[in-house]
Order: C-alpha cells, then structure tokens, then sequence
C-alpha cells in the first residue's frame, strides 16, 4: 500500500439532514462503517509499511489514526445518546419482551463499544503520536475487539429497532427529536 490513505471518501454526502432523523441516524452508520474500513486499511498500512522510516507512509499512517480518534470520540458518542433518549424509549414504551430484549442488546452493545474504544484509542493515539509503527498482537486484538460488534449491531438497529421506532412517532415528535439532535450538536442557537 505505497498510496495515500484516501480520506476524502469518509465525507458523507449531504443528503440526510435533522429534519429526517431517522435518515441522519442510519448516515450516522454509514460514516462508522466508512471509519471502520479506514481503520482496516490503516492496519494493512503499518503492516505493509511499519517500521520503516519513510515520512510519507508514516505521516499518512498518523493522520488515518487521527480520524478514525476524531469520529469515534466525538461523532459516534452522539449518535449513541441519539438512539438512546429517542429510539429505545419509543421501543421500551411497547413492553413487548422481544422488543425490550432487542433494546437492552443494543445498549450493552453501546456500553460494550464504549469500553473497548480506550484500549483501541490508546493503539491509535501511539500510532498519531509516532509512538507505534507496527502493531503487536495485543494491539491488533483491541482494535479487534472493538471493530467486531458494529456490523451485528447496525443491522439489528437499521432493520428492526429503527422501523419500529419510527413507526410509533408523530410528525411532531420527530421533528422534536431532530431538533434535540441539533441543539445536543450546538447547531441551533
């Protein structure tokens, strides 16, 4: 992998917006699986190029490193309290068991992924900092460990938890809950 990382791939389109909140949750997905696979070709680049003294390689290598920090540190916890005080609530308000399982799944899966972010985070705070050129196998199974529960997770929200909540708001609660969306991201005033 002798070529840049491309970075300008991981800029979402502006075709989901706070009006359409359930739009703007599932274009939240699309930028984690976007990240994800950066993270996958960083890997492969420190493994192809690691421990070499090239700057470009290694420049490229810390900037992929601090994206992939920069999304999950601050996009991603968002889009977690997103689903957290607008979507399950609608899916708990039903009681129905299946539901709830689904729902307490999905936020053991958040507090899952928030526990392995600081050891996957603390890998590629090293490798922006220049600290770390090639991963060693505990490294490579925190980045693991963290990347592994999102595909699960994004299909059970985007084919069942998102089609249902959606289908037990008004109008008005929805654009109640894009609007939360925004003011929580300091884009209203």
């Amino acid at each position: 992998m002798s070529q840049v990382i491309p970075l300008s791939s991981l800029k979402a389109s502006p075709t989901a917006s706070f009006e359409q909140p359930f739009e703007m949750l599932a274009a939240c997905h699309e930028r984690v699986i976007r990240m994800l696979a950066l993270l996958a070709r960083l890997r492969e680049h420190l493994r192809q190029h690691g421990g070499l003294p090239q700057a470009d390689p290694a420049r490229q290598a810390r900037q992929a490193a601090q994206d992939v920090m920069r999304y999950f540190d601050q996009a991603a916890p968002q889009h977690h309290r997103d689903e957290e005080m607008h979507v399950f609530p609608a899916l708990i308000s039903q009681g129905d068991p299946a539901t709830l399982a689904l729902v307490t799944r999905l936020q053991q899966d958040h507090l899952q992924m928030e526990s392995r972010w600081v050891p996957a985070r603390n890998v590629l705070a090293a490798v922006a900092q220049g600290q770390l050129t090639l991963l060693g196998q505990d490294d490579e199974a925190a980045l693991d460990a963290f990347a592994s529960p999102y595909a699960g997770h994004i299909e059970a929200e985007e084919s069942i938890a998102y089609p249902a909540a959606r289908a037990l708001l008004d109008t008005g609660a929805l654009a109640m809950m894009g609007r939360e969306m925004m003011h929580r991201r300091g884009l209203t005033d």
